[in-house]
């Protein structure tokens, strides 16, 4: 007698689940589209609440808005973002995406929003400090652009359910998600809060299957 099959891993199926789990996650947590850009930038190698605390130096100096934070001397910025981390090199990146968001764009988020996906995430890369990750962060969080966002947290879970294979090309891992799932913001963006939550929770570098909303459908895979 053959064993019962265990249930297919599948992107239609891990979503229902974690949201099943966990609720809507009501990320990115911003009060503007310029504060996620931001925010994608110094999040890079730093932990949430840090960046938080930087962005809150920002907004209680009155300086949380393009032409302001283009206006600041590098000193001036580097204490304001010195929470984040790695401040000077940081503060070198956020002025580069400024100048390039104030010198194409106007600082204006209307206007960002209007150019084409694809040129717009080339733009976005030839920025300096600015990699496929935090481009993807910007162009789905802050100007609602479909594109599915990368990271370290998406990757492992995907991984360890077989899904995608260990050091894959950061655009093949993207392709897969999209190709696989409908083209919607409202999706990716809730569907990439989910694994990180998951990633937080369960999914660790030791994870913690016990309890995880996917542990049935792991089939043996660690």
């Amino acid at each position: 007698m053959k064993p019962a099959s265990r249930p297919q891993t599948d992107l239609p199926t891990i979503y229902r689940r974690l949201l099943a789990a966990f609720g809507p996650q009501h990320w990115w947590p911003a009060d503007t589209p310029f504060e996620v850009m931001v925010g994608a930038i110094l999040t890079q190698n730093a932990a949430w609440p840090n960046v938080e605390r930087a962005i809150t130096n920002l907004k209680r100096s009155r300086k949380l808005d393009p032409k302001s934070i283009r206006a600041l001397s590098d000193a001036e910025l580097q204490r304001l973002i010195r929470p984040s981390g790695f401040f000077r090199v940081k503060a070198k990146r956020l002025r580069s995406f400024v100048d390039y968001f104030v010198s194409r764009y106007q600082g204006s988020i209307a206007r960002v929003r209007r150019a084409p996906l694809d040129r717009l995430r080339l733009e976005l890369l030839a920025v300096h400090g600015v990699g496929p990750e935090t481009a993807d962060s910007i162009l789905l969080y802050a100007l609602n652009k479909p594109v599915f966002v990368i990271d370290a947290y998406t990757r492992r879970i995907l991984e360890r359910h077989g899904l995608t294979r260990r050091k894959a090309r950061y655009d093949d891992v993207r392709a897969m998600l999209e190709d696989n799932l409908p083209r919607r913001v409202e999706l990716y963006n809730e569907y990439h809060a989910l694994l990180v939550r998951l990633a937080k929770t369960h999914c660790r570098s030791k994870p913690r299957c016990n309890g995880c909303p996917l542990e049935s459908l792991l089939d043996g895979k660690t």
